[in-house]
């Protein structure tokens, strides 16, 4: 089961994240070959959340509908066309479009992995099935740093992406020919009647107070780490190509053993009584501690905070659970792509907002950035982080109690 069902989907969420993440090293010979200002990168980078985060709307209903191998198989395929145009695009909107392609076929990346879980794995079982298949996703992270870089000085970030192309087709055609089909009940749902749930637990209170949080902390995470952290650690550590390249390795490495250790430390609270919000809360005050030594640019010791910025900057995904048994079983796919439609529409739009004021700045006589325009940008971002967090806590009555097994919803 491991190797033709969850393997195939695990290699697709490889994928997700190396391309979700490859600008970061990209990005210099983006922006000298195409000229680009940090404004038009930002939104470059960022259309690949967009499309991302719009496609999860329609994407459940698809899997219901039929099955996680060819929704999966077929969107998949989509990400290695962008792929190719990425590989031949002459000009910003070529590569934006191409970079939203991208996103779209990688929109089921994770949850289209879930949804084989759910089909194919016991449930005791589950939560291992589960995180194997996102450490592959932090693999593809670390893969899209020095690996990539090494890549990119070798045959090119043209190339690169063509060779990314002729990968994302080869999973396409695995997922669609080794993985067994697996008949379950049809869903009868259609979209409007999804669009309706949707609609009903965005009026949840709880949801209310949470959704911002998740969104800001995890959204602020994405935009970072997957674009500008590489800038960063340029402008204003002052390192070489190589330097960035191995810097973000040890950011990735860093999301990786938070991604695997945030889920056992979470059940090793809970099963002594603690509530997951709790335990998300604890990592969250660390992953704004973090940014707090970055945006003061301590630029000496700088991994001891970008570690922990890597390591905590997805616990959002401990919140999961919790949406779940707060909407019940049959409403828990919906509450989680609501979620997931906030948290990237959120990422996208920090990302490029991001790119937006670090170009309002004057470029140095290196070509780079101004490091103050990233003092007052992450500064931004971890301002409003602070005030969606001190909403959660002062709203904490709404979480102190377990869930409700299926709030009711109106409508």
């Amino acid at each position: 089961m491991a190797l033709k069902v969850l393997t195939p989907f695990a290699l697709g969420y490889f994928l997700t994240y190396l391309l979700r993440a490859v600008n970061a090293v990209v990005a210099p010979d983006l922006v000298s070959e195409l000229g680009l200002d940090a404004a038009e990168l930002g939104l470059l980078t960022a259309a690949y959340l967009g499309a991302f985060a719009i496609f999860q709307l329609p994407l459940g209903v698809l899997l219901d509908r039929y099955g996680p191998r060819r929704v999966q198989a077929a969107l998949v395929a989509v990400a290695g066309a962008g792929c190719v145009l990425f590989a031949i695009g002459s000009n910003g909107l070529t590569l934006t479009v191409a970079r939203a392609m991208i996103g779209m076929g990688f929109a089921g990346g994770l949850m289209s992995g879930f949804k084989a879980v759910v089909l194919w794995v016991p449930e005791p079982r589950r939560a291992l099935a589960n995180a194997f298949v996102m450490s592959f996703g932090a693999l593809g992270l670390l893969t899209a740093t020095a690996p990539t870089e090494l890549a990119v000085q070798a045959i090119g970030w043209r190339m690169v992406f063509l060779a990314l192309a002729a990968i994302t087709f080869g999973v396409a055609l695995i997922i669609l020919t080794v993985v067994p089909e697996r008949e379950s009940a049809p869903s009868t749902e259609t979209l409007v009647q999804q669009v309706r749930q949707l609609l009903g637990i965005y009026r949840d209170k709880a949801f209310l107070v949470l959704a911002p949080l998740l969104a800001a902390t995890a959204g602020t995470h994405i935009a970072i780490q997957t674009l500008w952290a590489g800038p960063w650690f340029r402008d204003v550590a002052g390192l070489d190509r190589i330097g960035v390249a191995n810097h973000l390795f040890v950011t990735g490495a860093a999301f990786l053993v938070g991604i695997l250790s945030s889920g056992a430390i979470a059940d090793w609270f809970v099963r002594r009584g603690a509530n997951e919000l709790s335990v998300m809360a604890g990592f969250l005050a660390l992953f704004l501690l973090s940014q707090v030594g970055i945006v003061l640019e301590v630029t000496s010791w700088n991994l001891l905070f970008w570690i922990p910025f890597g390591m905590s900057g997805q616990v959002a995904v401990l919140a999961y659970p919790w949406l779940s048994a707060r909407f019940g079983a049959a409403l828990s796919g919906r509450a989680n792509t609501a979620m997931n439609l906030l948290l990237f529409l959120a990422a996208f739009a920090i990302q490029y907002a991001i790119g937006a004021i670090i170009a309002l700045y004057p470029t140095t006589a290196a070509g780079g950035y101004d490091p103050k325009s990233y003092q007052v940008a992450f500064g931004l971002c971890l301002a409003l982080e602070i005030a969606t967090f001190v909403l959660f806590i002062a709203n904490w009555r709404l979480f102190r109690a377990p869930p409700r097994e299926g709030v009711e919803m109106a409508g």
